[in-house]
């Protein structure tokens, strides 16, 4: 009997569902119940603390809330532990999501897989940890997303450059790391690099080297083009590159004991033609570009379990901040991609819409408010500059009045004059 194709996703996906191992996550949906789970290292008794936090915005007040660093200039030293296991045929994946809402200039955003030996209460920078990934940025040269893989003991950068978000909303970080040695990166469930292990890091051995016995043949001439041999330079060729100016004539005033030899300034020679150099051709005994030939490495190895830690049981947050305030949450480790996928939609992708609708109203808001303060401050310096001119204005109505005060005083005066000169007069 055959089923129908519905009823058969559906036991696809219950499979799936059951095949899938969570080795950790924390979203801190427990309040300060995260502090009994997380342990803080003891090797310096300066990191920066924590607090838990949904941010100034944030898509749900609770779902969204991470833990934060709250102290500027700081090294900070965080983990977890979990029930160790291997990731030994089968993929390994680590996601988590972040927040720079503080416009950060310079810090860590990366997370650290560590083994379960792990002395939690001392970890620290120089801890041997199996995996490094997340965000790093500093300044505007540095935004990119570490990858480091430790391989026999010794750390190895991933030689691709990529580049990480630099803004001030959630995202999601994946790194998936499978057992056929390849990987992928995706940030906000997007893939954003891949390929494998032996390509992308510098691991192992060259699988091929430069014969050591192999030298270039001394008649092996390499030059695509010569110098024509029945090329001559013409005899006109050579002419100064300078010659004096014949339109300049000696200063009427020029005296020779005291200035010396009268000569004209030198100008560019119009018929000067440069350096000569014969016209070339095409090399007759050309053999091309030697190639140094290249032999199997004897020192490379094939080793298929590069991809392999064998105790992974600790998850580490050791970063240095200068400004501080990012969020870090919704942690994931697990063999299935197809549940973090869907984790992160559940979490990051169910809040990031109403997060960024929020941050868009703060900034509105605050941009209303500084357009305010702005007419405000305008408002007064415009009325400031009234007042003055009422000021100004009565000041030349006081002086105005004087000065019709002081024609009548002056008309007084004339009339008591002229009263004067009568009673003379009739004296």
């Amino acid at each position: 009997m055959k089923l129908p194709v519905a009823i058969l996703a559906v036991f696809a996906s219950i499979a799936v569902t059951i095949d899938a191992t969570v080795y950790f996550k924390e979203q801190f949906l427990d309040g300060d119940g995260w502090e009994s789970r997380w342990v803080e290292s003891k090797h310096k008794s300066d990191y920066g603390q924590w607090k838990l936090s949904a941010g100034k915005f944030y898509g749900d007040a609770e779902a969204d809330k991470g833990i934060q660093t709250s102290q500027d200039a700081r090294f900070y030293a965080l983990s977890a532990r979990f029930e160790p296991f291997s990731n030994e045929g089968k993929p390994l994946v680590v996601q988590f999501t972040i927040k720079h809402e503080q416009k950060i200039d310079c810090g860590g955003g990366y997370v650290k897989v560590f083994p379960s030996d792990l002395d939690q209460s001392n970890m620290h920078g120089d801890s041997q940890y199996y995996i490094m990934f997340g965000p790093d940025i500093c300044g505007y040269s540095t935004k990119k997303v570490h990858v480091i893989f430790n391989y026999k003991g010794q750390n190895h950068l991933i030689k691709k450059d990529i580049k990480c978000k630099d803004d001030e909303l959630t995202n999601l970080y994946t790194l998936i790391l499978n057992p056929d040695q390849t990987y992928e990166v995706k940030i906000n469930n997007e893939k954003v690099e891949s390929g494998s292990l032996e390509d992308d890091w510098d691991m192992l051995p060259l699988k091929k080297i430069k014969d050591p016995e192999a030298k270039k043949p001394s008649d092996w001439d390499d030059r695509a083009k010569i110098d024509d041999p029945t090329d001559t330079k013409p005899e006109e060729w050579d002419k100064p590159e300078t010659i004096p100016d014949p339109d300049a004539k000696k200063p009427s005033d020029w005296d020779v004991d005291m200035d010396g030899e009268w000569e004209p300034p030198m100008i560019t020679n119009p018929e000067y033609k440069g350096e000569w150099s014969p016209k070339k051709i095409d090399n007759p005994d050309y053999k091309g570009a030697w190639v140094h030939p290249e032999i199997d490495n004897p020192e490379y190895s094939h080793d298929a379990a590069m991809y392999k830690f064998e105790n992974i049981g600790v998850l580490g947050l050791d970063l240095w901040q200068v400004k501080s305030g990012t969020i870090f949450d919704n942690f994931l480790i697990t063999d299935d991609v197809k549940e973090a996928e869907e984790f992160g939609k559940e979490t990051w992708g169910a809040t990031k819409g109403p997060e960024k609708k929020m941050k868009d109203e703060q900034e509105d808001m605050e941009r209303k408010v500084r357009e305010e303060e702005e007419k405000s401050k305008n408002k007064d310096a415009e009325g400031g500059d009234e007042e003055a001119e009422e000021e100004e204005e009565e000041d030349g109505e006081e002086e105005d009045g004087a000065e019709e005060d002081g024609e009548e005083v002056e008309e007084d005066a004339g009339t008591e004059e002229d009263s004067d000169v009568k009673e003379k007069d009739e004296l």
